[in-house]
């Protein structure tokens, strides 16, 4: 098998300019580029998942996979499989010009017949990964324990009605969190794709939200008891594949960490496309984990507004994303975490460049919509007049309400008196966003920069 995989890229991802018309380079992303004193890789930490871009076939559930993927031929021995699927993936993040990526444990080392032939074969592949990581200078943003394709999982992992399964899922999890440790990850996330339920007629939701619960405490005792000193990260989803997710979305996250004294072990890694499945937009959830103090990380990519389920496109929505980074600026930007390419190519994207042309287009749609979001920063404009609707509440009025020295009956006299008879003051929505628009605007119309300035 070839040591190539991607022959048609020829060196590493160029900066070209919006004038460009070579399609395997960047618009707008520039590494080095100085956004609000911050180098635009600094800000995004942007990063390639290995679960869509190397270990899914291009299948669905109506057809077998599409896609050119030789690492993944069957016939293969599985782990020698694994070590070319390793190596396309660190071929591609290095011409790609990525800083991290991301992966589940089942993404780059196969399953064996036992668990202690599975923990073997993790171990090798982690190896073979840190020579990876040595050679291209590319980092581990976050690891995660597939908890959902194998049928033991069918009925959840940490909420299984089976305490055995409970027991299997963690020893999975400390197995792929000390490698995630050992390769140096910022982060380590629990994705609970199948932790919730398919009928209520024969679950226990008490029963099963203790056993989240204690399997939470337990891998956050074995963070502390191994020394990892990275984010411990949740991702919510309201559905799909179960009817209902006991991390639905970013609030009830926070609501369970804090009924379980878990809030202080347990931030957020956010999906645009799990937020839409929740009735809500992506501005919506991150605005609500920076406010909850929760906001860790991010999966960039979006949904199809004529389907209801979890289409994991590519970003490519600059007033969107601006609108959700805008709050992650306020909010004091990321720490940790990163903005992680959790995205799938089309069934019908056959070719092995076209993984380049997603991560292209969902990058550069990153950075313009940075770029907006830092001149809403610079302007000051929102702020102002988010402040000024709130200012009342500098007064004595406010200050005495949220002190707590008025009371119902004092707050009640002054209105029955007429001393207080408040009139309605516009909210400014259209004006705001226009603003939000003029940013974005102002972004495109900005003349070309190259990398030195």
């Amino acid at each position: 098998m070839s040591q190539d995989f991607f022959p048609g890229v020829e060196g590493r991802i160029p900066f070209g300019g919006l004038r460009s018309d070579n399609p395997l380079a960047y618009k707008v992303y520039q590494p080095d580029r100085m956004v609000l004193g911050k180098r635009m890789e600094d800000h995004l930490r942007i990063a390639v998942c290995c679960w869509h871009s190397f270990n899914w076939p291009g299948s669905d559930v109506f057809g077998t996979g599409t896609f050119d993927r030789p690492w993944l031929d069957p016939r293969l021995d599985p782990m020698i499989g694994a070590r070319a699927k390793l190596e396309a993936a660190f071929e591609f993040f290095d011409k790609l010009g990525v800083p991290f990526f991301c992966f589940h444990d089942r993404d780059l080392a196969p399953e064996g017949r036992t668990f202690a032939e599975t923990a073997s074969n993790l171990a090798a592949i982690v190896e073979a990964a840190e020579g990876q990581m040595a050679r291209t200078g590319v980092k581990l943003l976050w690891g995660t324990a597939n908890l959902f394709s194998h049928p033991r999982y069918a009925a959840g992992a940490a909420t299984n009605p089976d305490p055995e399964v409970f027991a299997y899922a963690a020893a999975q999890v400390k197995a792929m969190l000390e490698a995630t440790h050992r390769l140096g990850g910022a982060n380590y996330v629990l994705w609970g794709g199948r932790e919730g339920y398919e009928t209520l007629l024969n679950t226990d939701l008490g029963h099963e939200e203790r056993q989240f619960a204690r399997f939470l405490e337990l891998v956050a005792e074995h963070k502390h008891r191994i020394g990892f000193k990275g984010t411990l990260l949740i991702e919510p989803k309201p559905q799909e594949p179960t009817k209902h997710q006991y991390d639905y979305d970013a609030a009830t996250v926070y609501g369970f960490l804090a009924r379980h004294h878990l809030e202080g072990e347990y931030r957020v890694n956010l999906e645009a496309n799990h937020a839409t499945l929740a009735g809500h937009s992506f501005h919506h959830e991150v605005a609500t984990a920076v406010t909850l103090g929760i906001f860790g990380s991010v999966d960039v990519n979006r949904g199809d507004y004529q389907n209801g389920w979890d289409t994991d496109q590519f970003a490519n929505s600059v007033d969107e994303l601006s609108l959700a980074i805008y709050e992650i600026l306020r909010g004091g930007g990321l720490t940790s975490g990163g903005f992680n390419f959790d995205a799938k190519l089309r069934r019908q994207s056959l070719d092995r460049t076209d993984l380049f042309h997603a991560h292209i287009g969902g990058i550069d749609t990153l950075a313009r919509a940075l770029l907006a979001a830092a001149a809403m920063v610079e302007a000051g404009a929102i702020e102002r007049l988010r402040e000024d609707r709130y200012a009342g509440w500098a007064g004595d009025l406010g200050r005495s309400i949220l002190s707590g020295d008025a009371l119902l009956e004092v707050l009640a006299g002054r209105v029955a008196t007429g001393e207080i008879d408040p009139r309605p003051r516009s909210g400014r929505q259209e004006l705001l966003e226009n603003l939000v628009n003029q940013a974005i605007w102002e972004v495109d119309a900005a003349p070309d920069r190259g990398a030195a300035d």
